[in-house]
């Protein structure tokens, strides 16, 4: 009954709101009321016309009507609007937002939100093109009774997602990590390899295994919207903390390998191994997220992609992913060091709320000091094999980069980064993000079906 006669509004209808209009519709809920800009207000029409969604011209009419009102609009965006048509929800209305980063959010609720309006907020944990199916939907109830949550739950419950109840704070803090710092760590690989003018897969250093990842990955970033990163990151104070320690134990590292202490440099890399995944020493890690079989369907998937689309060259040959050529991976014994500095987690995190990315990124670096000589290994290329010490400069200067636009809250700056790498790259992002969606696919199921 309850699904002929609740009123459900979206406010903003980009790719999520789009997204969680369809997801309602389709679960059978008949009257989901949406709006855009006022400007878009014909051309939404056109969109939905024969859909069952209904488009109102702006906010007010939404909030009027509506008993659940989401605002799936960019964090930077929502005080404005939120102060617009805030006023106007009906009385005894529940109220969420749908933003990537909780403390501009909860600010602009209680300021502007009437005292008889519940919040009860949420946040799906992965992209618009991704399959909500079991993925991370976070949901806040700040300011709403049980019941308003439990009905907030029947209504979310049309993603097929798997909830995840959490704070304002814990969310932001969670999703530094699981989000602003990992893709922060793609953003700079891609800013490296930009700066050095190379295709990382067609200079023959990089091929197969964690490397084809770390590629994939940093691309598929680089073809999607740039302030859906920066918003993540410079709008979130936790972001601002770990993002410049990233940074810091890149430039740490690196340091040790300039001065050629190769002890110091290892001692470093394993205190990291023992804090973050309580490995003795001599300990071989077991029950990864990523195995030797896997990268080799990676590298599988990469390939036939390849030859598929005819515009890369083939990749590796699987036999790679098992003995590849030395790297240091600078990107992933400081992703390490962070945690360990920081004192975070990444396990914990990864319960209770990680995006399909950053199952990736915490499986190829899991992968990585899973075995001590793996690891090792790394140390010493970082140390010795100097043919990657100006490609592991070029990641630090990126690093630092990345790190002061976050600082300092400068979205213009994190606008020009991100389009300048994304620029020389835009030939291959088309192929890229399908390669990075076939992996991502591929991890899941391997996740669903060990």
């Amino acid at each position: 009954m309850e699904k002929q006669e609740l009123n459900i509004g979206i406010i903003g209808m980009g790719d999520m709101g789009r997204l969680y209009a369809y997801k309602l519709r389709d679960a059978g809920w008949k009257n989901v009321i949406v709006c855009d800009r006022p400007e878009m207000f014909e051309q939404l029409c056109k969109d939905l016309q024969g859909t069952g969604i209904v488009a109102v011209r702006d906010g007010h009419q939404v909030a009027r009507r509506c008993d659940y009102v989401m605002y799936s609009i960019e964090a930077g965006n929502l005080d404005k609007v939120v102060s617009q048509y805030g006023p106007s929800h009906k009385v005894g209305s529940i109220v969420a937002g749908q933003t990537s980063v909780k403390a501009p959010e909860q600010s602009a609720f209680e300021k502007y939100l009437p005292d008889d309006v519940a919040i009860i907020s949420c946040h799906s944990l992965h992209g618009p093109q991704v399959d909500p199916t079991g993925q991370p939907l976070v949901l806040i109830n700040h300011r709403g009774t049980q019941q308003q949550a439990e009905l907030v739950e029947r209504i979310l419950s049309s993603l097929k997602s798997r909830i995840v109840h959490m704070s304002y704070d814990e969310h932001d803090l969670v999703t530094a990590n699981t989000q602003a710092v990992t893709h922060a760590a793609f953003l700079t690989m891609g800013t490296a390899w930009s700066q050095s003018q190379e295709y990382p897969w067609e200079s023959g250093m990089h091929p197969g295994g964690i490397e084809m990842v770390k590629i994939y990955l940093c691309l598929r970033i680089y073809g999607a919207k740039w302030h859906v990163y920066a918003g993540l990151a410079l709008l979130n104070p936790a972001a601002r903390v770990q993002v410049k320690q990233y940074a810091a134990s890149s430039t740490e590292l690196f340091k040790l390998m300039l001065a050629g202490d190769h002890n110091k440099l290892v001692d470093r890399v394993f205190a990291a191994r023992r804090g973050v995944f309580g490995w003795a020493d001599d300990e071989e890690g077991h029950h990864t997220l990523i195995s030797d079989e896997m990268l080799d369907r990676f590298d599988s998937i990469a390939q036939r992609i390849n030859q598929e689309e005819n515009l890369l060259p083939k990749t590796s040959k699987p036999s790679q992913s098992l003995n590849p050529p030395p790297n240091s991976h600078l990107s992933l014994l400081a992703i390490a060091d962070c945690w360990h500095t920081l004192q975070i987690d990444p396990f914990r995190h990864l319960e209770l709320a990680a995006t399909p990315v950053f199952r990736m990124w915490m499986g190829v670096t899991q992968y990585l000091f899973a075995k001590p000589e793996r690891l090792s290994k790394a140390c010493r290329a970082a140390m010795f094999e100097t043919q990657f010490r100006s490609d592991d400069l070029e990641f630090v200067i990126a690093a630092r980069g990345w790190a002061q636009a976050v600082q300092f809250g400068d979205f213009e700056a994190y606008h020009k980064r991100f389009e300048m790498t994304r620029e020389f790259f835009a030939p291959r992002l088309a192929q890229a993000n399908r390669v990075g969606a076939e992996m991502l696919k591929e991890m899941k199921s391997s996740s669903l079906n060990p």
